[in-house]
This record gives C-alpha cells, sequence and structure tokens, in this order.
C-alpha cells in the first residue's frame, strides 16, 4: 500500500515551494512561481526546422489511458527519441514548441500530458493543478510513456534521454532512476530525486541546467547533486548560467527569458542527446 502523503506549501521570495512528503520514501519538492511572476505569454516561436509531424498519442498506464503530445521527423526513422516533461503550467503550447524544436533536430519527442487535458497560464490555477496532481502517479506514467516510446518501430531502441524544466526537471531526473531505458537526461532547474540513494540507479550522463538566481533549484541543492553523485560514481556536467532566473529557457515568459543563455543550453542539451542516442 503507497504510504499517506503530505502536502505543505511555502513562500519564499515570491516562489511558491510545494513539499508532497511520504511517511516513507522521503520528499517530492515541486515549485510554482506565483506572486512576483506574471503569467506566460500566449505567443510562442518555433525555429526553421526540418520537416516534422505531429500526433496526439494514448499509451496505457496503471490500469488506465494517459497521452501526450507527439513530435518526429517525417519518415520511416528510426531516430533517437527523448521525453519532454512540462512545467507546472500543463502541456501548454511552450511544451510542445519545444518537443517540434527536438523533432527539427532529429528526435522523436513525446511529451506526456500529466494533467490529463488541463492546461492554464494563472498561476493560481497551476498552483492548484500541481497540488492535485499525485506525483507517485505521474511518475510511473512517465516511466510508462518511456516504454511506450521505446517499442515505436521508429525510435532507434539505443535509450531514451529525458528532458524537463522547473516540476519537469525534478520529474526528469526521477524519471532517470526509475527506468533503465533513459541513457542520458539534461533537467533544467529541478529538484533531487529523493531518497538521493535512488541516482545509483542512473544507466547514462546527466546535464544539470541551473540559473545562477533561483530560490527553488539553489546553490544547495546543486552542490547536493555534484556530491551524491561523485559519491555513487556516476556522470555529471552542471551548466549554471550568470545573472539568470528560474525558468531563464521559456521564451514565453519574457521578463525571465535569456536568449544566448537559453541557446548554449539547448545547444548542449543536443550535444549530450546525440552522443548518448
Amino acid at each position: 500500500m503507497r504510504p499517506p502523503l503530505r502536502l505543505q506549501i511555502r513562500c519564499l521570495k515570491g516562489i511558491v515551494f510545494a513539499e508532497l512528503a511520504a511517511e516513507k520514501g522521503g520528499l517530492h519538492r515541486l515549485c510554482c512561481v506565483v506572486g512576483l511572476t506574471p503569467r506566460p505569454s500566449q505567443t510562442w516561436s518555433t525555429p526553421d526546422v526540418a520537416e516534422i509531424t505531429t500526433d496526439i498519442l494514448d499509451y496505457a498506464t496503471n490500469g488506465s489511458k494517459a497521452s501526450g503530445f507527439l513530435a518526429r521527423p517525417q519518415g520511416d526513422g528510426p531516430f533517437p527519441a527523448v521525453i519532454v516533461i512540462q512545467e507546472w503550467w500543463g502541456l501548454n503550447d511552450n511544451i510542445k514548441d519545444i518537443a517540434r524544436r527536438f523533432a527539427g533536430e532529429g528526435f522523436v519527442a513525446f511529451a506526456p500530458d500529466l494533467y490529463h487535458g488541463e492546461v492554464t497560464a494563472e498561476p493560481d490555477e497551476a498552483q492548484k493543478l500541481m497540488m492535485q496532481t499525485d506525483m507517485p502517479r505521474a511518475s510511473q506514467e512517465l516511466v510508462k510513456a518511456t516504454e511506450y516510446l521505446s517499442a515505436q518501430p521508429y525510435v532507434n531502441g539505443r535509450g531514451i534521454g529525458a528532458s524537463g524544466f522547473c516540476m519537469g526537471g525534478g520529474l526528469a531526473l526521477t524519471l532517470a532512476t526509475d527506468t533503465p531505458l533513459i541513457k542520458a537526461a539534461a533537467p533544467f532547474y529541478g529538484v533531487n530525486p529523493q531518497p538521493l540513494e535512488k541516482l545509483q540507479n542512473l544507466q547514462g550522463p546527466v546535464l544539470a541546467i541551473y540559473a545562477e538566481h533561483d530560490d527553488f533549484a539553489s546553490k544547495t541543492v546543486r552542490e547536493t547533486l555534484r556530491s551524491a553523485m561523485e559519491q555513487f560514481g556516476k556522470q555529471l556536467e552542471v551548466q549554471v548560467y550568470p545573472g539568470t532566473e528560474h525558468a531563464f529557457f521559456n521564451d514565453t515568459r519574457r521578463e525571465v527569458y535569456r536568449e544566448a543563455a537559453a541557446d548554449d543550453a539547448w545547444s548542449r542539451v543536443l550535444a549530450l542527446f546525440r552522443a548518448e542516442l
């Protein structure tokens, strides 16, 4: 039986921390930026890319059905593949755009819909959606999505990559500890898996990307990850971008988006996945 969960909400400098604690099994911390953070813009842009195709696909999970957004290059492949994990807004246009960008670079990208059709641009509503999400169930859905993606005939079978942002950053690194199918992970400003011993399960390198000024994925979070990865003999590259704040990669949030840092981070993510997948 799953241990009972406790949810605690606290606020620090405009960032809401939702701490989801099980009596056994550690602590899951997710963040929501509210108060000081304007809602995301409704516009987004996709760079010039190769021909791609997109679809909404269903997959089996936890005795029911879940879905996600698929973007992939046209043709039979097989291609390398990545799981793209949402922020607290849900499976919105920004996350779909990131999946399209991966597809334009030659990857199959699958973004599971962890909110099951719910999406918002309002911080208060996003906070509610995240609080209502059963995180152990969401983690299991991500494992099932990875298994589903790996089994597709247009995927090359060399392993799957995982990348996510804020809430999705933490979930991406956790996913890499939950299934051996993940051969490389590139979390953006995410928290660490709990317990840290789960990092021993990693089957490939981690590129951990952070903002310099971030009370959520803070210096303490970064150094804890460094220490644990060194202890367990796992490969880690940490990139901290000077002068940036949380969510600097999100080009729909102009108040925090930093193009130079985002472009450099993107090139590093692509290089990692091309090398490992």
